[in-house]
C-alpha cells in the first residue's frame, strides 16, 4: 500500500481479506445473514478509514469508522458464539479488531486537534 497511508488502512484490509473468504464457508443458513451483515460491516470500514485518509475533513469517516468497528465486533463474536468460526479464530481476528479500534480512536483524536 502507499507508504503515506496510515497503517490502520492496511490492517483494515487485512482484516477485510481474511473475513471475506471465511463467510463463504458459513452454513447457508447464517451465510446470507449473519455472515452478508458481517462482510457488508467490513467493507464498510475498510471504506471509510480509506476516505478518512485522503479526506481534508477526517472526523465524520472516522467516527463513522469507529461505529462499524464496534458494530464489526459484534457480528464476529456473534459468529463464534454461532460456532461459525473457531474460538481461536475469532480471539486472534478479535484482538486485530480492537487494534484496530484504538488506531481508529487515535487518529481520531489527532484530527480534532488541527
Amino acid at each position: 500500500l502507499d507508504e503515506n497511508v496510515p497503517v490502520a488502512v492496511g490492517k483494515v484490509y487485512d482484516l477485510v481479506l481474511w473475513l471475506l473468504p471465511k463467510v463463504e464457508h458459513f452454513p447457508k443458513s447464517h451465510r446470507f445473514t449473519v455472515g452478508e451483515r458481517l462482510t457488508s460491516h467490513g467493507l464498510d470500514l475498510l471504506t471509510s478509514i480509506v476516505e478518512a485518509a485522503y479526506a481534508r475533513e477526517k472526523t465524520p469517516l472516522l467516527e463513522q469508522a469507529s461505529r462499524k468497528v464496534n458494530s464489526t465486533r459484534y457480528l464476529l463474536r456473534m459468529a463464534k458464539d454461532l460456532k461459525l468460526m473457531s474460538i481461536d479464530s475469532y480471539g486472534f481476528r478479535a484482538e486485530k479488531l480492537a487494534e484496530i479500534g484504538r488506531m481508529v480512536g487515535g487518529w481520531s483524536k489527532a484530527a480534532a486537534k488541527s
